[in-house]
Order: structure tokens, then sequence, then C-alpha cells
């Protein structure tokens, strides 16, 4: 009797140290949380992409904007150096030409007043013809030197403001040698005027 008392209880306590604890909560319990920190770290990641998204397209938007600040820049160089270039072209011809208006205007100063300092009523008997062949002499030499300036400023805006559309006589004429006399006599009437009226005022006297 004594030995199997004592084997129940060896029994009993054997049977005790084998009970097993209610299943499932432990492991529940740390399921759950690998499982919400998995979320967790799932959430951080989505949010780490839109991040990137976000700055990928900030980043292209600024790369475009680059792009059109270097298409501008140049566009906008060439045409500005195009236009230094015209204008320090025009600038230049302006400058060659108002210094070539300064010599002409110096010379028809010269020439009108040596035309005006004609004095046929002074012209002695004696010394008409000399005095006439001068005096015509200094009208052909402003007549050439006026129509020589007509050529130079043909075409610029300046010229035709100040000498209008006439031709020169440096343009030489077609037709016929009738034509042609005509013309020569057209263009000497002036001259042939004035020695007429010079010889009719010493005539006169």
């Amino acid at each position: 009797m004594a030995t199997q008392t004592k084997r129940k209880q060896h029994l009993n306590i054997n049977a005790t140290q084998m009970e097993i604890p209610p299943a499932g909560k432990g492991i529940s319990e740390d399921f759950e949380g690998k499982l919400e920190d998995a979320q967790a770290q799932l959430e951080y990641l989505h949010k780490q992409r839109e991040q990137l998204e976000r700055q990928k397209t900030a980043l292209e938007e600024l790369n475009q904007r680059k792009q059109e600040f270097l298409n501008g820049q140049i566009d906008l160089s060439e045409r500005l150096s195009n236009a230094v270039t015209t204008i320090d072209r025009e600038l230049f011809d302006s400058k060659q030409e108002i210094e070539d208006m300064g010599q002409a205007r110096e010379s028809f100063s010269n020439h009108l007043k040596r035309i005006e300092n004609l004095n046929s009523e002074a012209w002695s008997k004696e010394a008409l013809k000399e005095e006439l062949e001068k005096a015509l002499g200094v009208l052909e030499r402003a007549e050439d030197e006026y129509h020589q300036a007509i050529d130079h400023f043909s075409g610029t805006r300046r010229g035709q403001g100040i000498f209008g559309a006439g031709s020169s006589r440096a343009h030489h004429p077609t037709g016929d040698f009738s034509s042609m006399m005509k013309q020569g006599f057209a263009f000497n009437l002036p001259l042939l005027v004035l020695g007429a009226l010079a010889l009719l005022v010493y005539l006169l006297k």
C-alpha cells in the first residue's frame, strides 16, 4: 500500500509539471505586435515613396524651367547681339554720313559766297569776256559739286530729305543724239541766261 501511494504522488507531481498553459494567448499578442510593426513600416515606406515622387516631380519641373531659361538665354543673346551689331553699323554709317554732310555744307557755303559775290554790273567792257568766263566757271564748278553730292547721298534718308528725288548729271541719259543735245541745252540754259543778262546789262550802260 505504501508503495502504491508513493507512486501515485509521483505521478501526480509529473502531471502537474506537464500541464500546458492556455494555448495561443502569447503567440497572438506577439503576432499582432509584429503585424502592427509591419503595417507601420509599410506606411512609413509609402510616405517615403510619396516624398520621393514629389521630389522627383519638383526636380523635373526645375530641369524643365532650367532648359527654358537656357533656350531663352541663347535666343535673347543672339537677338541682342545682332541688334547691337546692327546699331553699331548704323551709328558708324550715320557718323560717316554726318561728316560727309558737314563737308558738303562747307563746300556749298563756299560756292554760295562766290556766286553771291558775282556782280555783273561791275564788269568793264574790256574785261567782259574774261569776267563772264570766270563767272560761268564758278557756276559750273558749283553745279558739278552739287550733283556729285546728290550722287553720293542718293538712297540715304538724309540725302532724300535734302536733295529730294532729283537725279544728277552723272546719270547718263539714254536716247539719240538729238535728245542728248536737248538735255544738254536744258542743263546749260541757266548759264546761258546769266550770260545774256550780263551782256544786256553791259550794253545798256
